[in-house]
């Protein structure tokens, strides 16, 4: 059996790795509403919005549903920029 890892790996720190800030803006929703919904503080929530943490994949559906749009709208397509890196482990 074997796993394969892919990690993407950036030339830069800078950069949003999710649209979560554009989208609440574009719906007018403040970080707030959204923290009460998920249950989670402001703080973490703030964390999501400005991509200094990034949240699961579970927490990410949870936060499209609320905003009422497909998973993938919150997500950043990966940039020329990046690399991959791919490692097979047995």
């Amino acid at each position: 059996m074997f796993f394969v890892c892919i990690a993407y790996i950036h030339s830069s720190q800078k950069g949003s790795m999710n649209r979560i800030k554009e989208v609440l803006e574009s719906k007018g929703i403040k970080q707030v509403w959204l923290a009460d919904q998920l249950g989670k503080s402001y703080n973490i929530v703030n964390g999501y919005v400005q991509n200094r943490t990034q949240p699961s994949i579970e927490v990410l559906y949870k936060i499209a549903t609320f905003l009422n749009v497909d998973p993938r709208e919150l997500l950043v397509a990966p940039q020329t920029n990046h690399s991959v890196k791919i490692d097979v482990l047995k």
